[in-house]
């Protein structure tokens, strides 16, 4: 996968498509990632000891890794990610512009 925690990502589809979002959470097991302020759902809870008024719950849902792309640092456009070695090290690039991600 080659999106981590605290890249910047365009949306590409769904509800959402064309925000920009901070990645929160990154699942790589189910290929989902958790984004800032995106795929809010709502849900109906009851009441428990531990919040006793129950009610509707706000939260955000992951969404599909193929629905988002890095963006990149010097068009702000969704782009593909590239590696390559540099000084030794293996790092990511925006294949658009080229520019290192790390």
């Amino acid at each position: 996968m080659q999106i981590r925690n605290g890249d910047t990502v365009v949306v590409l589809s769904g509800k959402d498509k064309g925000k920009i979002a901070k990645v929160t959470k990154v699942l790589a097991k189910q290929d989902r990632v958790v984004l800032e302020g995106v795929n809010i759902m709502k849900k109906h809870q009851k009441p428990t000891q531990a919040n006793p008024d129950g009610g509707i719950v706000e939260f955000t849902a992951s969404i599909h890794v193929s629905n988002v792309a890095i963006q990149d640092p010097k068009t702000k456009l969704a782009t593909k990610v590239g590696k390559k070695v540099v000084d030794g090290k293996k790092v990511r690039y925006a294949k658009k512009s080229g520019e290192l991600l790390n």
